[in-house]
């Protein structure tokens, strides 16, 4: 064998020998927090009252905080609702905030406080959030439909990256902002998650959605100076972390930090690597002076988001306690949002939390 061969040999064996040192390398950094979670599995109840402000989430169920046992209980500040932008401005430039006037009088006559979750998007194909004005050709439709991973509507999302949408998306903050700025506990935009793509809509690309998203923030944070403010970060179009990181999902945490925007997102799943790589990554890697949040979404009290894994009977394991120590301990969070999902809530949130 001529000396010309074996130094190509050499370097293909090396070239190898570093793909695979390179495949490993990524696989080690994916899986960097996949046994974080092992650390609080011996958090027992009772929880102690700490700094952290416990909301209960009850997505657009409003008439279900009438008697709710959060209005008795001193762990919990107060109820998060959705309110959908269609309903708060039902007739373009025609504001209606009767029903979050209602639910902010009942809470607060038992001491309790309001958290708004304002509803731009939707999960379910047959509802879209978006008032019927702006679904029309002055805003390019304004909405389009989200597809989920097996190409099937999964639901409608206003066009974020629509000039003319966030126009009127920030009229509507700034109304909201006028009347309950400093009145509420706190406001927050909906998941910058989505299933949308150029193919599905050719107005759409990933950096418009960043500037898009940003935009509304800065509306968010101009109409709510006083209240907490707050966008659900939890993954972005066009990259996946950490191999893929294109820098939009950490962009927006970034600029949260700049113009004081809180920084949160649904379902605490402490198992799943794509949470662990994203939101949650990201949140505990991050030095933040503004809030953090974390919310116990639907499936989230059996470690699933969408489905049940049991069905509810007495062996199933109470994971409450686990999830508050990773939010407090690992994720450092300033409030937490548990949905009011039966029966998990009255039987393994409630009797978990202190009333001392």
């Amino acid at each position: 064998m001529t000396e010309s061969k074996i130094v190509r040999i050499s370097i293909v064996a090396l070239s190898f020998l570093l793909a695979g040192a390179s495949i490993r390398a990524q696989q080690k950094l994916s899986e960097r927090y996949i046994d974080a979670y092992k650390k609080y599995l011996n958090a027992t109840c009772p929880i102690p009252k700490d700094e952290i402000q416990h909301f209960v989430y009850f997505a657009r169920d409003r008439e279900l905080i009438i008697d709710h046992p959060l209005l008795h209980h001193p762990m919990f500040t107060g109820a998060q609702i959705m309110y959908a932008w269609k309903d708060l401005e039902p007739q373009k430039g025609q504001y209606d905030f009767s029903i979050l006037n209602q639910d902010y009088a009942y809470l607060k006559s038992y001491h309790k406080k309001l958290f708004i979750q304002l509803q731009d998007a939707t999960f379910n194909p047959k509802y879209n959030a978006v008032p019927d004005y702006i679904l029309t050709a002055e805003y390019d439709g304004g909405a389009v439909l989200q597809y989920d991973d097996d190409g099937k509507p999964a639901g409608w999302v206003a066009k974020r990256w629509n000039k003319q949408v966030r126009e009127r998306f920030s009229l509507l903050l700034q109304a909201l902002g006028k009347e309950f700025d400093g009145i509420i506990e706190g406001i927050n935009l909906q998941e910058t998650s989505i299933g949308v793509s150029s193919r599905a809509d050719s107005t759409f690309s990933d950096q418009a959605y960043v500037i898009g998203l940003k935009e509304n923030m800065l509306a968010l944070k101009t109409a709510f100076p006083t209240s907490t403010t707050m966008i659900y970060a939890n993954f972005m179009s066009g990259e996946w972390l950490p191999h893929d990181d294109k820098g939009y999902l950490r962009s927006i945490y970034q600029y949260g930090e700049k113009i004081g925007v809180g920084l949160g997102g649904p379902d605490l799943m402490v198992t799943r690597k794509g949470q662990l790589n994203h939101i949650l990554a990201l949140m505990h890697e991050g030095h933040y002076t503004i809030p953090l949040g974390i919310a116990v979404q639907d499936g989230n009290y059996t470690g699933m988001t969408g489905e049940e894994v049991d069905d509810g009977g007495s062996k199933r394991k109470n994971i409450v306690p686990l999830l508050h120590a990773f939010a407090r301990n690992f994720l450092r969070v300033n409030y937490m949002f548990w949905v009011d999902q039966e029966p998990y809530f009255r039987e393994d949130v409630l009797p978990c939390f202190s009333r001392e």
